[in-house]
C-alpha cells in the first residue's frame, strides 16, 4: 500500500477538474512540420507562453505529461487560497459567537464541505487552463513526457517536434527530504494534501516557509491540533524578520505549537500511532501525529529531458539561464519555477511575456530582462505578509546604508476602527535619498497593498512622491502615505525650519 497516495475522491467537482485538464480520451494531433514554438509544461508559464504566441500568429506545440494548469490551478493557489479563506470565515464565526455572548462552544467548520467548495472552485476555473481551450486558440496540445532528441527535436511518444526556438516550463514539485521512517508513516505534500476529506486531530508539518505557514493557520483553525518545526531561528527566511515574528506571533495565537531550531530527526510507528523525533535544543522530544505534512523546499523538474546532450546546463536550482531567461542552449528559452529563484504564479506569467518577446522577437536589439523586475510576494497568513526588494537583513549584507521608514497600524484609524491593529508598514530607502530599495507590509489584505510600492520602484517614483497620492479615508493603504509624509519631514532640516520662520515673521 503506498501511505503517500491519496486519491482525489471521485465527485462531480473532480471529474469535471480532470475532464478539463486531462480529458479522457484524447487524441494528440498530427504534429506540423514546424513549429514556432515548442512548449514544455503546461503551468503557468507554459500555457501563458503559448497561449501569447499563438495570439501573435506563431505556430505553436504545448507538450504536458501530466495535467494542464500546473502547480496553481491543481494544487497550488487556488486550492491553496480557497482553503484559507474557508479557514478565515471559521475564525471570524467563532469571533461572532464570542461577540454574540452565546453560550456553550462555538461552531466547528465542516471540514469535508470546506474540502468540498476547494474542489468545486477549481472545477469552475479550471476551464481557463482547459486542453480545449488552447486548442481553439490555435495550439496542438499534445499529452505525453517530453525529451529533446535533436537540436531544434523534441520528442513525445511516437512524434518527434521540430522547433525553431523551445521553452522549459516544466515547473518544480515539493522536495521529500532524506527522513528515517517515511516509508511507515507515510506523508502529505502539497500535491496531496487537498485530497483529503476529513480533518487530521495531529498535524505536523515541516517546514517554516509560505507553505508551511498557511497551511499550518488554515489547518489549526479547521480544527487540527497543528506542530510547526522550523530547523531555522524564524519563518519566513527570505522575509523581513519583523514580518516574520508577526507572522509567528499569529500562528501562536490561533495555538500552532511552534517549534524553531528544531529538526524531524526520524518518524515511525509505536503501539499503533505515528511518531516523530525531533530534536531542539540538544533535547529529543516524542510526539504523535496523524498526518505529516512535508513543506521544506521545491525542486526543478528536469529528469528525463535529455538536456546536457543538448548542451543545457542545470544545477540543483535547475536549468540554468541568462537575464534574458535563454538557456545555454541558444535555441531553447526556460520559464518559472524550473530556472528562477522566485517561484511564483505572477513571476511564471511575466517569465512567459519576457520569453515570447526574446525568442519570437529576436531580431530586435533590446532585449528584455527579468533581472530588471521589481518582484513583489506575500504569504497569505492572517494577517498577510508581503514584500518588495530588499529587507534590513539583505540591505546589510550588501552594504548599503539606508532609512527606514515605519507605519504601525496602532496609528491607523481604519485598523483601529476595525479592531485589528497587528501589523505595520516599513519602507526603506537608500541613505539620505527617497529612492525606495524594499518594502515590507504586515496587515489584512497586505498583498493588494504592495502593488503600490512595487509600481514606485518600477518606475523610480521616489517615496517623497508618494506623499501626493490620496487615498479614502479610512483606509490602511493610508500607512504608506504616512510614510512618505514622513519621510518630507525630515528634508525639513534646522536651518531650513529657522529661515522659513525669518520669512513668515517678515510676511505678518
Amino acid at each position: 500500500m503506498n501511505l503517500n497516495r491519496i486519491n482525489p475522491p471521485d465527485d462531480e467537482y473532480n471529474r469535471r477538474w480532470l475532464g478539463e485538464t486531462r480529458p479522457p480520451g484524447w487524441v494528440n494531433p498530427a504534429p506540423a512540420p514546424r513549429y514556432n514554438l515548442v512548449v514544455i509544461g503546461a503551468g503557468t508559464a507554459g500555457l501563458v507562453t503559448a497561449a501569447a504566441a499563438a495570439g501573435l500568429g506563431a505556430k505553436v506545440a504545448l507538450v504536458e505529461k501530466n495535467l494542464m494548469g500546473g502547480d496553481c490551478l491543481n494544487v497550488g493557489c487556488v486550492p491553496s487560497k480557497t482553503l484559507l479563506h474557508e479557514a478565515h470565515t471559521a475564525s471570524l464565526i467563532r469571533e461572532a459567537f464570542r461577540l454574540s455572548r452565546a453560550e456553550g462552544d462555538p461552531p466547528q467548520a465542516d471540514f469535508a464541505e470546506v474540502m468540498r467548495r476547494v474542489r468545486r472552485v477549481r472545477a469552475e476555473i479550471s476551464p481557463h487552463d482547459s486542453a480545449r481551450r488552447f486548442r481553439e486558440l490555435g495550439v496542438d496540445v499534445f499529452f505525453g513526457e517530453a525529451s529533446f532528441s535533436g537540436p531544434d527535436r523534441v520528442r513525445t511518444g511516437e512524434v518527434e517536434l521540430c522547433f525553431r526556438k523551445a521553452v522549459i516550463a516544466t515547473g518544480a514539485r515539493a522536495f521529500v527530504p532524506d527522513i528515517e521512517g517515511l516509508d511507515q508513516t507515510g506523508y502529505l505534500t502539497n500535491e496531496t494534501v487537498f485530497n483529503l476529506t476529513e480533518p487530521p486531530a495531529r498535524l505536523l508539518i515541516a517546514g517554516g516557509g509560505p507553505i508551511g505557514c498557511e497551511l499550518a493557520q488554515a489547518f489549526q483553525r479547521l480544527g487540527s491540533s497543528v506542530t510547526l518545526v522550523e530547523s531555522g531561528d524564524r519563518l519566513l527566511p527570505r522575509d523581513d524578520a519583523d514580518a516574520a515574528r508577526a507572522v509567528m506571533d499569529a500562528l501562536m495565537h490561533d495555538g500552532v505549537d511552534l517549534r524553531c531550531r528544531a529538526a524531524l530527526q526520524r518518524v515511525g510507528i509505536s503501539d499503533g500511532q505515528s511518531v516523530a523525533e525531533i530534536l531542539g535544543d540538544g533535547v529529543i522530544d516524542r510526539l504523535q501525529f496523524d498526518r505529516l505534512l512535508l513543506a521544506v523546499g521545491r525542486r526543478p523538474n528536469i529528469e528525463g529531458l535529455n538536456l546536457e546532450p543538448m548542451g543545457i546546463e542545470t544545477n540543483s536550482r535547475g536549468v540554468v539561464v541568462d537575464e534574458t531567461l535563454r538557456t545555454t542552449n541558444p535555441r531553447v528559452y526556460a520559464a518559472g519555477d524550473v530556472c528562477l529563484p522566485y517561484q511564483f504564479t505572477h513571476t511564471a506569467d511575466f517569465c512567459a511575456r519576457l520569453v515570447i518577446r526574446n525568442a519570437l522577437f529576436s531580431f530586435l536589439p533590446i532585449r528584455a530582462r527579468w533581472t530588471d523586475w521589481v518582484i513583489p510576494w506575500c504569504t497569505y497568513t492572517s494577517p498577510e505578509a508581503a514584500h518588495a526588494g530588499l529587507n534590513e537583513d539583505e540591505a546589510r549584507r550588501r552594504s548599503i546604508e539606508f532609512d527606514v521608514y515605519r507605519r504601525d497600524f496602532a496609528e491607523v484609524d481604519r485598523a483601529r476602527t476595525e479592531g485589528d491593529v497587528r501589523g505595520f508598514v516599513k519602507i526603506l530607502t537608500r541613505k539620505g535619498s527617497d529612492r525606495i530599495i524594499g518594502a515590507s507590509i504586515v496587515s489584512p489584505h497586505a498583498g493588494d497593498m504592495i502593488g503600490e510600492i512595487a509600481l514606485a520602484m518600477t518606475n523610480r517614483i521616489g517615496l517623497g512622491a508618494l506623499s501626493s497620492v490620496i487615498h479614502p479615508y479610512p483606509t490602511r493603504a493610508e500607512a504608506i502615505r504616512q510614510c512618505a509624509d514622513a519621510y518630507n519631514r525630515t528634508r525639513l532640516t534646522p536651518s531650513k525650519k529657522k529661515l522659513l520662520t525669518r520669512i513668515w515673521k517678515w510676511m505678518r
